[in-house]
């Protein structure tokens, strides 16, 4: 498919965390990118391989310190919402810096804080400075609020438009294969 572009995620070392190949761009603002994956592979970091179960609409910001990534299960949506640099995106992909921390949220609104303990234990190991810990914790306070007031992409409507771009760019690909192999 067009517009394809690998996900890559580090640690605040440096060192690769996870790769997502590929995920598909289906929309750009100024301050943000919306991709999808389907099935996608993945590799981690210590090079075990996997592939997700399905779908997700994701989106990755420019000015906040955390990414969304929707999954959808049915007609549910999950979201996993990662604490992370804001993304920049160069020949090789979609970057960014994993800070652990991590909100998952379900089709019921309820909603978990994840991996504190790796987020603390990190904070010795990768030498966190106070500033970049303040950023993180409060980023995580304004993702909550957002959680709660349902706010962009916390609802629905948007993720499921979101993924229809999707399909619809997905059904003309496969009319231009059709064309070509006839």
């Amino acid at each position: 498919m067009s517009n394809q572009v690998e996900i890559l995620s580090y640690k605040h070392n440096g060192e690769l965390h996870r790769v997502w190949q590929y995920a598909t761009i289906i929309r750009e603002t100024s301050d943000m990118i919306v991709v999808v994956n389907d099935h996608t592979n993945v590799i981690d970091g210590d090079g075990r391989r996997w592939h997700t179960k399905e779908p997700a609409v994701c989106y990755f910001f420019k000015n906040y310190w955390f990414n969304i990534v929707c999954m959808l299960r049915g007609r549910s949506i999950y979201y996993y919402c990662n604490l992370s640099s804001p993304f920049v995106q160069d020949a090789e992909g979609i970057k960014y810096i994993d800070y652990d921390l991590d909100v998952k949220v379900f089709p019921t609104g309820d909603k978990v804080i994840l991996d504190r303990d790796e987020f603390e234990f990190n904070q010795t190991d990768y030498n966190y400075s106070k500033e970049l810990i303040n950023v993180v914790e409060n980023e995580l306070e304004y993702l909550l609020k957002r959680i709660e007031k349902k706010e962009f992409p916390f609802d629905q409507k948007t993720v499921l438009s979101d993924f229809n771009i999707y399909l619809n760019l997905k059904k003309q690909l496969n009319r231009k294969k059709k064309k070509h192999t006839n």
